[in-house]
């Protein structure tokens, strides 16, 4: 399995075809909280990415690798709304057909974004029905190519190109937070990380209810939960995938959670101090850094910040009662 991972090259490569495509995303920095951690935090926007997230970056570069016949017959893929803005955006910049199966809980704004560039959504409950089966029966009736949001090569690949911007940025770091959910972002940061900065501690962070990535960690194979309840609607994964975790088993030092409250807390804290939206799974790796901030002073400090995609009425309130 291994000689079959992608490798840095391939983010390479995928960076390369986002090229004039993808935002090469800010990198913000707060005196706040480098006074608070007493240490230099650089946190990688992806947030201010197009359609909002760092989902695009995956999503662009798997599209773009179809055949001629690919192209024509479509696009499927499933997810919670940023996988799914970040296809139906891609397909319609590469007149390719998209079909997005997506939770009938899913944030009303990642709808209506999905549908808004040109997504077919299929509808279906994420706590009793399978979203993997059903992008799976799509496939197979409709003949279109399914790619998922985060087991596929081209996909990690893409994510990876963010991290590869920030270290290109702001040079080597000595600790990178990344969020998790399914470990797209993570493996291809992971990638990228071992790359150009092979010392950086590497931290992957899911939510504190959804922690299928800490157990598998820890046990050294992909452990399944049910569906978890959780804000961070981004990372309401089941279990990691088979390429991905091959790849942050080898190259994450430790994976690590965070609380609900401590995600709002981070939200709160970004919007008024920092005056930017995040959405509850972009504050993961923030929060996990707020945890360790005594283990960093005086280090160099990565934050990816992956999205900002969150219901306005959603935010207020989560951001109001933080």
């Amino acid at each position: 399995m291994t000689a079959t991972l992608p490798t840095y090259d391939d983010v390479v490569a995928a960076a390369g075809r986002l090229q004039g495509h993808a935002h090469q995303t800010p990198v913000l920095t707060s005196r706040t909280v480098d006074e608070e951690f007493g240490a230099q935090v650089f946190f990688k926007c992806e947030n201010l990415q197009r359609m909002g997230a760092f989902k695009f970056r995956g999503a662009f570069n798997a599209l773009s690798r179809f055949t001629p016949e690919q192209r024509k017959a479509g696009v499927v893929a499933f997810s919670s709304g940023n996988h799914a803005q970040a296809i139906a955006l891609s397909a319609k910049l590469l007149d390719i057909p998209a079909t997005i199966v997506m939770p009938q809980d899913a944030p009303a704004a990642k709808l209506a974004a999905t549908r808004g560039y040109g997504g077919n959504v299929v509808l279906y409950d994420r706590y009793k029905e399978d979203r993997e089966q059903i992008g799976r029966d799509l496939s197979a009736r409709h003949g279109f190519t399914l790619v998922p949001p985060y087991d596929h090569p081209d996909v990690l690949a893409g994510q990876g190109t963010a991290a590869k911007e920030l270290f290109e940025e702001v040079g080597p770091l000595d600790a990178f937070f990344v969020p998790l959910g399914g470990g797209g972002l993570l493996s291809g940061s992971a990638l990228a990380t071992r790359a150009l900065a092979p010392q950086c501690q590497l931290y992957g962070v899911e939510p504190e209810a959804g922690n299928d990535g800490q157990q598998s960690f820890r046990k050294g194979e992909i452990v399944h939960i049910a569906t978890p309840q959780t804000i961070a609607d981004g990372a309401q994964t089941q279990h990691l995938g088979d390429i991905t975790f091959p790849i942050i088993k080898r190259d994450v030092n430790d994976i690590l959670t965070a609380s609900d409250a401590e995600l709002a807390a981070c939200m709160a804290f970004m919007a008024t101090r920092m005056k930017v939206v995040v959405e509850p799974t972009g504050c993961l790796g923030f929060a996990a850094a707020r945890q360790m901030k005594e283990q960093l002073r005086g280090k160099r400090i990565g934050v990816l910040v992956s999205g900002g995609n969150v219901d306005l009425a959603r935010f207020c309130s989560l951001v109001g009662a933080a």
